[in-house]
């Protein structure tokens, strides 16, 4: 196995903190893993993207031109990264923030609320995992178990106390996960 994934969003949306727990949950399975962040001077508002490599084998580079899997948390990002997804690979995103449709025919892409949903769980902060939840449940590359020890592995200890609110929040984003459209493959 082989996976090529890149998060980007806006800094303040838990784009790379996802990416870490990723790459934690890849070394507890004992995976090749590689986490490679990119993002602007802000701290919060400005741009930021993060590439993890997950393998059964080792990874020759953290440099990707073409992913596996692209997420997706605004606009910007929905226009960088979509011609960058490999034919038959997986785009997912929250509506919120993508004013325009996905326009590749040859990946299948998947919406997951978020946003909506982390508004209904009464916490902002869990919009990242319930993105996270979406991956799992259409790619599952990685034990939710296992995921979960990624988090807390990432999260500081003083944050622990919020563990349960964000496996709820893993959880409820592999139920809410909805394909919006399968990849129309052409065979040559």
């Amino acid at each position: 196995m082989l996976k090529e994934i890149v998060i980007a969003g806006f800094g303040g949306q838990g784009v790379l903190s996802m990416g870490k727990i990723l790459a934690y949950s890849g070394i507890m399975e004992d995976k090749e893993v590689s986490w490679f962040p990119a993002y602007g001077p802000e701290q919060r508002g400005g741009t930021a993207n993060v590439t993890v490599i997950i393998s059964d084998v080792p990874i020759s580079s953290p440099v990707v031109n073409n992913y596996d899997i692209a997420i997706v948390l605004n606009q910007p990002s929905l226009d960088k990264f979509e011609e960058k997804v490999k034919p038959g690979g997986v785009l997912i995103y929250d509506q919120y923030g993508i004013n325009n449709k996905v326009k590749r025919k040859d990946i299948d892409v998947y919406c997951v609320n978020a946003i909506e949903e982390s508004m209904k769980m009464e916490n902002n902060k869990v919009f990242n995992m319930i993105i996270l939840g979406g991956l799992l449940k259409v790619s599952p590359i990685l034990k939710v178990e296992n995921v979960l020890k990624g988090l807390k592995e990432t999260l500081p200890e003083r944050h622990h106390h919020l563990l349960p609110v964000n496996e709820q929040a893993i959880l409820r984003g592999m139920d809410i996960v909805e394909m919006e459209q399968k990849a129309e493959l052409q065979l040559v």
